[in-house]
């Protein structure tokens, strides 16, 4: 069966940043890789982590209501558009980030402090993995109507639709945010261009 131009255009997008991901930590020391701008904000390390903790949480929150949909039979009926609501929060998201529009990162997904450059992009890494392999194991589910209890917002359900391109633009916004810390800490790098697939 051939794979949908949805479904090709969201591992399309999970292939960039994966691409922009050894883009960042290539030459980079592993002192380069934990340096903070200022304090409070994050590393090249710290946003990598991020992404990793967050797309497992979402990945995690997603697969149950993608095996109950699998066990009721509910294949796929349309394009993995996300929602009216999850498509704007989506929109949102795309960098770079606006002025006077941050949004805090939930407790259960802030970087843990004293992650290696190294051990963050492996997680990075394996995170996306799970994020491909899930995408393209329920490719042939209705992912746009079928939802999860949102990991973070509680009392919210996004469509696993919606997930999945949340996920793909939250990863665009930290590698762009990654991508202004190193161009901070090695100079005269250009941050990474904004990609959108």
């Amino acid at each position: 069966m051939e794979t949908q131009a949805d479904i090709r255009s969201l591992e399309a997008q999970l292939n960039a940043a994966d691409r922009d991901a050894l883009l960042l930590v290539a030459g980079l020391s592993p002192e380069q890789g934990v340096w903070q701008p200022a304090a409070g904000s994050w590393s090249v390390a710290e946003c990598l982590e991020h992404l990793a903790v967050s797309n497992r949480a979402y990945i995690g929150a997603m697969q149950p209501a993608a095996g109950r949909a699998r066990a009721e039979g509910r294949v796929r009926r349309g394009a993995a558009n996300p929602g009216l609501l999850g498509g704007l929060f989506a929109k949102l998201l795309e960098p770079p980030a606006r002025r006077g529009f941050r949004i805090k990162a939930p407790p259960s997904i802030v970087p843990r402090r004293g992650a290696t450059l190294a051990e963050a992009f492996a997680a990075f890494a394996a995170a996306q993995e799970d994020v491909r392999a899930f995408l393209l194991n329920n490719a042939d589910l209705d992912l746009a109507g079928v939802t999860f209890a949102n990991p973070f917002i509680g009392g919210v359900r996004f469509s696993l639709a919606t997930g999945l391109n949340v996920i793909t633009v939250h990863e665009r916004r930290h590698l762009w945010q990654a991508s202004r810390v190193r161009e901070a800490v090695i100079g005269g790098v250009d941050p990474l261009p904004i990609v959108r697939v």
